[in-house]
């Protein structure tokens, strides 16, 4: 496909553009990251793909994964010939998905960057959770995306089963987009083809076996992703897809798969949380005391509306675990910040006694 594409084809735009230009990367060629392996990645503009590996300087000044390029980004570039470049700069992103993930520290993933819409992609056999298409939608609100719902092989199930979930979903966000898909029987496929438009990015979001890649098989119109069955053993879905990649569609859009996730850990996601529960939100307002927490506190507004049933409890219960969630990681955050800045001060104030003590060097 090389040579195909223009830059609007890509998802460029003037928000890109002047930001290379007030970077001062004028002088360098632009190309956006279509997949991410270990220690390289794969970048595509208007003259074609390239192999890409980032400079020594940009791994030194690293802070984070948050650093690295991701795909979705934006890069300046240099053409080394022989389908290889060299990442520079990452250009700002104008939105991103990122999840917390835990292990001996909290780091922060980026799952994608600058996407238009984000579909969350449930199954109606196994997968269907409200709870979780919340989550999902707190992490897109916060980078500043549109999330959208798509519920996938609905040849699983009743037609009267069907339309109790989709009446789930429409009490409980309201005019989310809703598609109905099925890679067995092509149901939907067109209206969801009809709702990606060219140029346009968008991100498919959910756990594995929900039918991800399927879904993208179709929309390319060929098989260009491995899928597995769901484990019937262990009711899971299996991992098929490995790494974060782009597709193009013949019609223009852009569809960026991702490995399937079974946790959907909420990162400084506060404001987008706030967001998607702005009923929530607007009712705390009226509680009798500002720092009301929602529990048996007289005059709560929250409560009330629960037990009036203006307020769904399940819907509560879940927006206090995402915030309880993002107000620890936060807390974490300020604490590793402390530490970074304790140790800094230990570095500058050793460098300054080697420096006394005669060390040149120093």
């Amino acid at each position: 496909m090389a040579g195909e594409l223009n830059f609007e084809d890509l998802g460029y735009g003037a928000f890109f553009e002047a930001n290379r230009e007030s970077m001062g990367l004028g002088g360098f060629a632009v190309a956006r990251v279509i997949a991410e392996y270990k220690g390289a990645y794969r970048v595509k503009n208007a003259a074609g793909e390239y192999l890409a590996k980032i400079t020594g300087k940009q791994m030194f000044d690293a802070m984070s994964r948050q650093d690295f390029p991701a795909v979705g980004d934006w890069a300046a570039i240099t053409d080394l010939g022989e389908e290889r470049a060299v990442i520079h700069k990452v250009l700002p992103r104008k939105t991103i998905i990122k999840r917390k993930i835990s292990g001996r520290t909290i780091e922060i993933q980026i799952i994608a960057a600058n996407v238009d819409v984000a579909f969350v992609i449930e199954s109606v056999d196994r997968d269907y959770n409200l709870n979780r298409f919340e989550r999902y939608f707190a992490i897109a609100n916060d980078g500043g995306i549109k999330p959208a719902i798509i519920l996938n092989k609905i040849d699983l199930v009743s037609r009267q089963d069907l339309e109790s979930k989709m009446a789930q979903i429409k009490n409980r966000f309201g005019d989310i987009d809703l598609i109905t898909t099925s890679t067995i029987t092509d149901a939907g496929l067109d209206e969801l083809k009809k709702n990606m438009a060219k140029g346009k990015t968008y991100c498919f979001l959910g756990s594995s076996g929900v039918g991800k890649s399927s879904l993208i098989n179709k929309l390319i119109g060929k098989k260009v992703i491995d899928t597995r069955a769901v484990d019937l053993r262990t009711d899971r879905g299996r991992h098929t897809t490995t790494g974060r990649e782009m597709y193009f569609l013949k019609d223009g859009g852009i569809v960026i798969d991702n490995p399937g996730m079974r946790e959907v850990g909420m990162a400084d996601s506060g404001e987008g949380i706030d967001n998607l529960f702005d009923e929530i939100t607007a009712l705390a307002q009226n509680c009798k005391f500002p720092d009301c927490g929602h529990n048996n506190e007289p005059g709560c507004a929250v409560r009330a509306a629960i037990k009036s049933g203006k307020l769904d409890e399940s819907k509560y219960e879940n927006y206090a675990n995402l915030k309880k969630e993002a107000d620890y990681y936060e807390a974490s955050e300020l604490e590793k910040r402390q530490k970074d800045r304790q140790f800094g001060k230990f570095i500058k104030t050793a460098k300054e006694q080697l420096k006394r003590q005669g060390h040149k060097d120093y």
